[in-house]
């Protein structure tokens, strides 16, 4: 069994390493792609066919300092009035060029937080994105809310527009831990907003935490875990905390001798890791758990399993069309990324264009690249007869790619003709063997810690 001096010869606690939620990661995006090339891939697409849909709300009431989103605070419901006008008038621009017949197989609000609009602004934005795409068979409305900024009027227009499953942020329970990181969200709160979003029928909950807290010890994860399992949701996504007061100014409120060490961040989440599986709850990936009835559970006994930029995903269209500032589009030609400032959005968008400022068109090895690296992240292994049956490359190749990758962790990794596997005791070098699968220059761009 591998142990914490091995991990720390091959450079676990010292490794920074990108958490690829897609590939290649954001960092690499240039102004390749605009406008007009975003618009021509969303005509271009098949008539008839399922694409997933995801709007960016980049408000909050306040913002916490642990978060590294690109989010703006606001007191006043104006400026969020005029944002959603200016969403509304991006609808309307993806309505004239989308071909007939598409539908969604997925729709997700996030943000910030998209539960700070009135119940009114709901509905008017649910109606102008189902007048545009309308859901697919068994298509999944999903809502990220925050327990501290929502209520009975805005749940009930939620549901009446057909949201189906719902997203709390949970981050930590305990008092310190949270005023701290600048997020004050008791259990209370969190529990009667839980049992909100039931009474509705809403049946299917996703909650985040997070390990590698300032303050954060093996007791008080575990005090936390249980108290979210008291709230049995369906999913749970157990992120590492992103120390980058470099990037995200805020975090430097964030005492930085406060968080544990690299080794600590392991123990953390393991204590976690080992209350889910107790519970019975299935491993998903690098870091999400989920019930064994769950669609991620499903997904991941199939081979069906997918990463984007929400996470784990059973989700299975191929185009995700990003809708708001900053937003993020894949098409299978690649990336395409609106403008990160809310101001540079709006202009674009009232000038009747949209505001693709920047993204990355898949050329060479990228989209095997991408396949290996998701199937890695996913599977822990590579299926060769899948890759050697969709993608260019020899068996020949394959394997040089795979005992590349193994000579520099110490030929931990168990490769065969069948393919090439990461045994359990090595996952938590997994974002790290992925990087041995990655072409590009990681230095241009700072990652979070690889625990």
């Amino acid at each position: 069994m591998i142990v914490k001096p091995q991990l720390a010869k091959l450079g676990l606690f010292d490794a920074k390493v990108p958490r690829y939620t897609s590939y290649p990661t954001a960092p690499h995006f240039s102004n390749d792609v605009g406008s007009s090339l975003y618009s021509d891939w969303i005509s271009g697409l098949k008539p008839g066919s399922s694409v997933s849909l995801y709007i960016h709300v980049p408000f909050c009431r306040r913002l916490c300092w642990f978060c590294a989103c690109r989010t703006q605070g606001t007191q006043t419901d104006n400026p969020v009035i005029a944002y959603v006008d200016v969403l509304k008038a991006e609808l309307d621009l993806l309505a004239e060029r989308l071909p007939e017949g598409i539908t969604l197989s997925r729709l997700h609000w996030g943000g910030g937080t998209p539960t700070l609009l009135n119940p009114d602004l709901m509905r008017d934005l649910a109606a102008r994105i189902l007048d545009v795409v309308p859901l697919g068979p068994n298509a999944e409305f999903s809502v990220e809310i925050d327990p501290n900024e929502i209520d009975e009027g805005r749940l009930d227009a939620l549901a009446e527009a057909g949201m189906n499953r719902a997203s709390i942020g949970v981050q930590d329970f305990d008092d310190e831990i949270q005023k701290t990181i600048g997020r004050i969200q008791s259990y209370d709160t969190t529990r009667e907003a839980v049992d909100m979003i039931r009474a509705r029928g809403i049946n299917s909950l996703n909650a985040d935490i997070l390990y590698g807290l300032p303050h954060q010890t093996k007791i008080r994860m575990t005090e936390s875990v249980q108290k979210l399992l008291s709230l049995s949701p369906d999913r749970v996504a157990l992120y590492g905390y992103a120390h980058v007061p470099w990037m995200a100014k805020r975090q430097q409120l964030i005492p930085s001798d406060a968080l544990p060490t690299p080794e600590e961040r392991l123990d953390l989440f393991d204590t976690a890791r080992r209350l889910f599986m107790w519970d019975n709850y299935a491993e998903i990936g690098i870091d999400h758990f989920a019930t064994q009835d769950d669609g991620l559970t499903h997904a991941l006994n199939a081979g069906r399993l997918k990463r984007n930029f929400q996470g784990y995903t059973d989700d299975q269209a191929e185009v995700l069309i990003g809708v708001g500032a900053s937003s993020i589009s894949r098409f299978p030609q690649g990336y395409a990324q609106n403008a990160p400032a809310t101001s540079a959005h709006t202009k674009a968008i009232r000038e009747g264009r949209f505001s693709t400022s920047r993204g990355h068109l898949f050329k060479g090895q990228d989209i095997l690249r991408s396949r290996l690296i998701e199937a890695l992240m996913c599977d822990f292994q590579i299926d060769s007869a899948e890759i050697l049956r969709d993608h260019d490359i020899t068996a020949d190749e394959l394997q040089r790619m795979y005992h590349d990758a193994n000579s520099a962790f110490d030929g931990l990794l168990r490769i065969n003709e069948d393919g090439l596997f990461i045994p359990p005791e090595a996952r938590p070098l997994t974002r790290m063997i992925a990087r041995s699968f990655d072409a590009y220059d990681l230095s241009k761009a700072g990652h979070s810690s690889a625990i």
